[in-house]
This record gives structure tokens, sequence and C-alpha cells, in this order.
């Protein structure tokens, strides 16, 4: 099994087959408008027109499970980051990423990983918080926080999970390192 097994909806309600991006690599994220890693969608899109050339495909995937940071709608929040951050990649459908209601994809990364840990001075802040949700968060593979992302190989395999305070130029070596 991987990611090519499932489908997802976009933000207008249709089916996409995951298979339909065989032969690429995958940067799965799960995010949120009004978050403090929001500005990631920038960084996000900078390294999409860097590389969606050679291969890459981001794969936006809005979600309000992380103290309601993404309370629009799915066309709100598409018209929020395609103005904001210019954002070009494809935007699915608000979903859950964890518990009953999670979407399959996500049942399956975060079945199928575990939690990295959090760095720097956000990680500490951060840490704090998740605590108070989940107190053994460090021993499952929920999704901890908005921007938590899934590198997939061009096979569709999982290469890693890279957690939200990981450094944007970190998240760039390792997509260039798949690619």
């Amino acid at each position: 099994m991987n990611v090519y097994d499932f489908t997802v909806k976009t933000r207008k309600g249709e089916e996409v087959n995951l298979a339909d991006y065989k032969g690429k690599v995958l940067l799965i994220v799960n995010t949120a408008t009004g978050c403090g890693f929001t500005p990631q969608y920038k960084e996000l899109q900078e390294i999409y027109d860097a590389h969606k050339a050679d291969g890459l495909e981001i794969l936006d995937f809005p979600c309000n499970q992380f103290a309601d940071q993404a309370p629009g709608t799915d066309e709100e929040i598409h018209t929020f980051c395609t103005g904001r951050f210019g954002i070009t990649f494809p935007q699915f459908a608000k979903c859950d990423v964890n518990g009953e209601n999670a979407i399959p994809l996500y049942q399956y990364l975060t079945g199928n990983t575990s939690f990295e840990g959090f760095s720097g001075p956000a990680g500490l802040m951060l840490s704090g918080v998740v605590k108070k949700m989940d107190k053994d968060y460090k021993n499952n593979g929920n999704i901890k926080w908005n921007f938590t992302k899934f590198l997939i190989d061009r096979e569709g395999n999982i290469v890693e999970r890279i957690e939200p305070t990981t450094s944007m130029d970190k998240v760039k070596a390792k997509v260039e390192a798949v690619l």
C-alpha cells in the first residue's frame, strides 16, 4: 500500500485519485490560514516554483482541528491563500487529519510514521500547547499541529515526516534530495 491507493476531494468536492500523481515527488501538508506557521505558504510556493518542472507537487489539505485556525469555507481559504501568498499548488477540501473522522489518506500517513519531535524556540512553545491536548503526544503518530509535512517519493512511498517547526531551508533540502 502507498499514497497512490487513496482518493481525496478537491475543494470543489470532486474525487481525485492520488495515482494521478504517479512519478511525481509529493509534499503533502495539512495547513491553516490563521496559524503562526501560515507564512510557510510563501516558502512552500517558492519551493514549488523552483521544482514543479522537476516533478514536484505540493498537496495542500486545510484542517481546522488545531485551535480552529482554518475556520473558513474551502473557497474562503483558497481565496486567502492565492491572494495573500499566490499559491498555485493543488489545494484540496478542508479535512480532518486526526481522529475517527480523519480522511483515509491521513489515517495511512499517521499510521505509518512517528512523531519526529519539534525543533527550535517555536518547538518549545508548541510542545507545551500540544501536551495540554495530548499528554502522550510524543508516543503516537497523530498530527500535532498545522503544517506537518509528508515527503513522498516518485513510487508513492513515504520518505519522511517533517514536523512544522523544521526550518523551511531543511524542508527544501529534503525535497531536493528526493527529486
